[in-house]
C-alpha cells in the first residue's frame, strides 16, 4: 500500500489499469496516506459504495478523453514508460526510460539470441520488472507467441515446469530464483524440457551450485544478463563453463551491441586486470534520468572521468566488478554492500556465495546489524533445501574452511523462508526490518 501511494504521488498519473484485488490496495492506500488526488481506475474492477478516493470509468469513456487532446509528433527521446525500482534499498526511483533506449535492447536481443515467428517466449516477470521488456517487445518484434504466465504461478513452481512443457516454450527469461525453484521444488529435472532452445537470467547473482544442475537438466543454451534497470542489460555471458569451485561465480561478459562499458578504480583511471573498480556505461541504452529528482539524476548520470575518450554522459551503476584475464567482467558486489568491520573490508555478496557453496542451503542472504554493543556485523540467513536438515554450526564451519575468519558472519540463522520483492529478488530491507522485530520482541 505504501508503495503504491508513493508512485500515485510521484506519478503524473491520470489512468490506472488495474484488476479487483489491486483495487483494494489502491483504495486503502489512498485512504492511509490522504493522496488528495482522485486516481482513475479502468477496467472490470468494481468500487465499493461510498469509495472517496477513486472512480471508474469505462474503456470506450478513457479513449474518449486521451484522445480529446491534440498531442505533438514524437521523437524516439521521448519517454516510453517508467519503472520504480524495487524499493529494497530505501524509496523508489522512477527510472526514465527512452524509446530509444528500450529499443537498443531490443534491438540487440533480437538479433543476438535469433528470435524468430517460430519461437515460444515465457512472459514470468511482473510488468514493473524490465525483463518484462524482452518478454513482450522483443517477442513481438519477431513475430513470436507470448505465454503469460499466472502471478500465482510463481507460488508453485510445478506450474511453470508444467507450462514449459504444455506450450513448448522455447525461449525462458527469469531471475535465478526462479530457476531454482523449479529444479528444487519444480521437478524441472525430470521434466520435458526439450523445446527449450535459449534460457536467460538475470537480477541477482546464479549460485554456481544450481547453474550446475540447470546445466544438467536442459540442453539449452544458457545466458547471463547484467544491468541495473537505469541501463536494462549493458552486458552478457553465455555460460560455456561452468567452475569448478562451488564459491567462484560465473562472468557477467561483455558490453552487448551498441553499448561502451568501462572499469574505473579508486585513483579515477582504468583498473587493471583483476583490480576491483566500478563499473560505468554509455550508450543509448540509458535512462534518461530519475522521474522528478534531478539531484539523483546529477549524481548517476555523470560526465566520464576518462575526458579524452568519452565526451556525453555515461552511468555510474555502484557495480563493484573486475576485468580478468581473457577480458570478461566479472562481479564482485554492490558499492553499497561492501563494508568495513575492525577495519577489514567485506563484500556481502562473497559472503553469500561461500554459503550458497553448501550443498543444503537453497537460498541465503548477508546483511549487516547492529550489535547489542552498536557494532556493525554481519548476520547470514539461510533455507536449508527441502528434507535436509541444516544447522547454524553447519554453516558456520563450512564458511571458516571457504572464507577468511573476518568475513565469517557473527551470527547464522536457519529459516523456513526469505521475503522477496515483487521481482522476485530476496527483499534486504525487509529482512532487515524482519530481524529488528525480532530481537525487540526478544527483549
Amino acid at each position: 500500500g505504501s508503495r503504491a501511494a508513493h508512485i500515485v504521488q510521484d506519478c503524473d498519473i491520470q489512468y490506472i489499469v488495474t484488476n479487483e484485488s489491486t483495487r483494494l490496495v489502491l483504495d486503502r492506500a489512498a485512504e492511509e496516506h490522504d493522496l488528495g488526488i482522485t486516481p482513475i481506475i479502468v477496467g472490470g474492477a468494481r468500487l465499493p459504495e461510498g469509495s472517496h478516493f477513486l472512480e471508474e470509468v469505462r474503456w470506450a469513456d478513457a479513449v474518449e478523453r486521451s484522445t480529446s487532446k491534440s498531442l505533438p509528433n514524437g521523437t524516439e527521446r521521448d519517454l516510453a514508460y517508467i519503472l520504480y525500482t524495487s524499493g529494497s534499498t530505501g524509496a523508489p526511483k522512477g527510472v526514465m526510460i527512452s524509446h530509444r533506449a528500450a529499443l537498443t535492447f531490443v534491438d540487440w536481443a533480437c538479433a543476438q539470441f535469433e528470435l524468430s515467428h517460430d519461437d515460444i517466449v515465457s512472459s514470468h516477470a511482473p510488468l514493473h520488472f524490465d525483463l518484462s521488456i524482452f518478454d513482450i517487445f522483443a517477442t513481438v518484434k519477431a513475430g513470436g507467441t507470448i505465454v503469460l504466465l499466472k502471478e500465482e504461478a510463481s507460488t508453485f513452481p510445478i506450474q511453470l515446469t508444467r507450462a514449459i512443457e504444455e506450450h513448448r516454450i522455447t525461449v525462458w527469461y527469469s531471475v535465478p530464483s526462479a530457476l531454482i525453484l523449479m529444479l528444487e521444488r519444480g521437478k524441472l529435472a525430470d521434466s520435458d524440457t526439450q523445446s527449450l532452445r535459449t534460457i536467460l537470467f538475470a537480477g541477482e547473482v546464479f549460485p554456481t551450485p544450481y547453474l550446475k544442475k540447470l546445466s544438467t537438466a536442459t540442453d539449452a543454451r544458457l545466458f547471463n544478463l547484467f544491468g541495473p534497470t537505469e541501463t536494462n542489460v549493458c552486458t552478457f555471458y553465455e555460460v560455456e563453463e561452468i567452475p569448478d569451485d562451488d564459491a567462484e561465480t560465473i562472468p557477467i561478459g561483455r558490453a552487448i551491441a551498441n553499448y561502451d562499458v568501462f572499469v574505473v578504480g579508486e585513483n579515477g583511471g582504468l583498473v587493471q586486470p583483476s583490480e576491483p573498480g566500478e563499473l560505468y556505461a554509455r550508450g543509448p541504452g540509458l535512462m534518461s534520468g530519475y522521474w522528478g529528482d534531478a539531484a539523483k539524476t546529477e549524481v548517476s548520470l555523470t560526465q566520464s572521468p576518462l575526458h579524452n575518450r568519452y565526451h556525453d554522459l555515461v552511468y555510474r551503476t555502484g557495480d563493484v566488478v573486475t576485468v580478468d584475464p581473457q577480458g570478461m567482467l566479472r562481479f564482485i558486489g554492490r558499492r553499497d554492500h561492501q563494508i568495513k568491520i575492525r577495519g577489514y573490508r567485506i563484500e556481502l555478496g562473497e559472503v553469500e556465495a561461500a554459503i550458497y557453496s553448501q550443498p543444503d542451503v537453497a537460498e541465503a542472504v548477508a546483511i549487516v546489524a547492529r550489535s547489542d554493543g552498536g557494532e556493525d556485523q554481519v548476520v547470514a540467513l539461510a533455507v536449508p533445501v527441502e528434507g535436509a536438515y541444516l544447522t547454524a554450526e553447519d554453516l558456520r564451519v563450512h564458511c571458516g574452511s571457504r572464507i577468511p575468519r573476518y568475513m565469517v558472519p557473527a551470527t547464522f540463522l536457519i529459516t523456513a523462508s526469505l521475503p522477496h520483492t515483487s521481482t522476485g529478488k530476496v527483499d534486504r530491507q525487509e529482512v532487515l526490518r524482519q530481524l529488528l522485530e525480532s530481537e525487540g520482541q526478544a527483549d
